[in-house]
């Protein structure tokens, strides 16, 4: 047969048809069927599910012979004929990756790639530039507004898929450390201040060492005074009900100062300061939280529904060094904090009598502005060493 101008897209309608028909076979395995993708081309196992894949470009046969391509591998596609259309796809439907033309209406795809990158529910999605241009300065100016990989026209359909297998290899990967991060927040936000979580999740390895390891920090115990009393005198509910309404204040204020929260003692709780992102003012924080819980424990008393009558709040504190880390067995496992710094905290804390704040010398050196009543010197059990408390009353409040 002659060779006719017309050959080059008779040879693309007759790809295209091919391809559609391929179509037409996967369609008809995913009721039952044989299936006809070529496992080498398969993408559809790369997420436990079709990826979705937007195609932008206003030329309606490229259009519809990606969108071949992608469907006879396994992919959703969703088409778009301009810029504006695509980005409202993007960000409809969520794409796992973007093949996207340079040359379209309404707005062009490089901008097209600008606004999908600087938007934070599109920029992890890995984009492809085609374009039938092949310089330097195209690569570069692709490059430059974000772009993951680049395609010149014309392009093999096997190199083309090859590339597409390879980004969505990495947004899977993304995917996985985002829903991992996104666990990991959860679990954070139970014992760390929204912000802190912040800063914990930009470096988790940092921040959550697996081992322990020495750091200076201050530790806080607080419970609430004669409540042994106080469950004789009420019932099971009520206990209980009380119980959540004053710790529901008390962790709040810990997490309003930045403190990691440890964990329920009983009627009493344990938090402390310095670790997993330390600061220049943690004893200070510590302290301020420890003032703001016996203020806000003077306000519950003041509530009609809330029986708090006879019942204080006990605080001690201490600061030093102390072994910080994940400790535990295999299955069962905190991060906390461990040492001679504990035992004192909790020592401390014993003896503050209802509406009493007692810290040591070494959490007073390191505060600022703070006015607390020095006492004499004590020796606590187990400790050969004496310490010299501070207190601070409710009363002086």
């Amino acid at each position: 047969m002659p060779k006719t101008k017309d050959a080059p897209v008779l040879k693309a309608s007759a790809e295209f048809t091919s391809l559609r028909e391929k179509s037409r076979d996967l369609a008809k395995g995913a009721s039952g069927s044989k299936s006809s993708i070529d496992p080498k081309m398969d993408l559809s196992s790369l997420f436990g599910r079709k990826p979705r894949i937007l195609v932008a470009d206003d030329d309606w046969l490229n259009r519809d012979l990606l969108q071949a391509y992608l469907t006879a591998s396994g992919c959703e596609v969703l088409t778009a004929s301009n810029g504006e259309e695509a980005l409202t796809q993007a960000l409809s439907y969520s794409p796992d990756l973007a093949l996207i033309d340079v040359q379209m209406p309404k707005m062009d795809g490089l901008e097209l790639c600008r606004r999908l990158k600087a938007t934070a529910a599109t920029r992890f999605m890995p984009v492809v530039i085609i374009t039938a241009l092949d310089s330097e300065d195209e690569k570069l100016n692709a490059f430059e507004v974000g772009a993951d990989d680049f395609i010149t026209k014309p392009y093999s359909s096997i190199v083309l898929l090859a590339r597409v297998r390879s980004l969505l290899r990495i947004k899977r990967l993304h995917d996985e450390v985002e829903s991992r991060n996104e666990l990991l927040r959860e679990v954070l936000d139970r014992y760390v201040a929204e912000d802190v979580a912040d800063v914990i999740l930009t470096d988790p390895e940092r921040y959550l060492k697996l081992y322990g390891e020495t750091r200076p920090v201050t530790v806080l115990f607080a419970d609430i005074r004669n409540f042994v009393s106080y469950t004789e005198q009420h019932t099971g509910p009520e206990v209980v009900r009380t119980l959540n309404h004053v710790f529901e204040g008390l962790s709040r204020v810990i997490f309003a100062h930045k403190g990691t929260f440890d964990k329920y003692l009983g009627d009493g709780l344990m938090a402390f300061y310095g670790a997993p992102v330390a600061g220049d003012d943690d004893a200070q924080r510590a302290v301020a939280t420890a003032v703001e819980m016996q203020q806000l424990f003077e306000q519950i008393r003041e509530d009609p529904d809330i029986d708090l009558k006879g019942l204080g709040l006990g605080v001690g504190l201490h600061s030093g060094e102390a072994i910080v880390g994940n400790i535990g067995s295999s299955r069962v496992m905190d991060y906390t904090v461990v040492g001679d710094v504990v035992n004192v905290a909790k020592r401390l804390h014993d003896r503050a009598k209802p509406g009493q704040i007692l810290f040591t010398s070494e959490t007073y050196k390191e505060l600022n502005g703070v006015k607390a009543k020095k006492l004499r010197s004590l020796k606590l059990p187990g400790r050969q060493k004496q310490i010299t408390p501070y207190v601070i009353s409710v009363k002086d409040l």
